[in-house]
């Protein structure tokens, strides 16, 4: 498994405080995105996937305790697999979607074959991917979908390192959309939206793009 210094981050004792900061039920978290966006991450949801048949095959890169998968699984989506680098939110995963295929595993070397799943995403991942290691892990992202690439994630213009709980190299926001296009020319964009914070200048941009 390939590792590098931010994975190894998320693999240890920090992530696994994350983790236990983020223990939040289907209705807690639907709260924190109203607090957010006066918008449920199943309205958000929603408006990118609502359209796409139900038995899709899905892969979250990063699925933690497996949140985002339980809100797909709320929807109707019925073919789930995830890939967690951190042994201890997996073990949580697995309680909570027992249906699911969850694997350990790195984002830069993902344990599946090419073009394997109709839908590959993430949510919040690709900001703790250090940018020497972005491409790859991109790469990686794009070979395992047949189809489509959905990702919400921290927005900004320009690449820009965040300080993240008072380190530096675990956190960035950037236009991850236009990376995945200018990366791979072969991807159109379905659909594209910003959502701005109600209670900072900060925004994050969910994006649904297509083979």
């Amino acid at each position: 498994m390939q590792i590098t210094e931010q994975l190894q981050q998320w693999n240890g004792e920090f992530g696994k405080q994350y983790t236990q900061r983020n223990q939040a039920s289907l209705e807690q978290l639907d709260e924190l995105y109203m607090n957010m966006y006066g918008l449920s991450r199943l309205q958000l949801n929603q408006q990118f996937l609502a359209d796409l048949p139900k038995d899709l095959r899905i892969l979250e890169v990063g699925c933690n305790i497996g949140n985002q998968l339980c809100l797909l699984q709320q929807m109707g989506f019925t073919d789930l697999s995830g890939v967690e680098i951190q042994e201890y939110a997996l073990q949580q995963a697995r309680l909570r979607l027992p249906q699911a295929n969850l694997i350990q595993g790195s984002a830069l070397q993902l344990p599946f074959s090419e073009a394997e799943f109709d839908l590959v995403f993430t949510s919040g991942v690709l900001i703790h991917i250090h940018p020497e290691n972005l491409a790859a892990v991109m790469s990686e992202i794009y070979r395992c979908s047949r189809k489509y690439i959905w990702g919400l994630e921290y927005y900004a213009q320009e690449l820009t390192d965040v300080p993240y709980r008072e380190q530096k190299d675990l956190m960035w926001k950037a236009p991850y959309a236009d990376l995945y296009t200018q990366q791979f020319n072969e991807l159109k964009t379905l659909k594209r939206q910003q959502y701005p914070y109600l209670t900072n200048a900060n925004r994050d941009e969910m994006f649904l793009l297509k083979k």
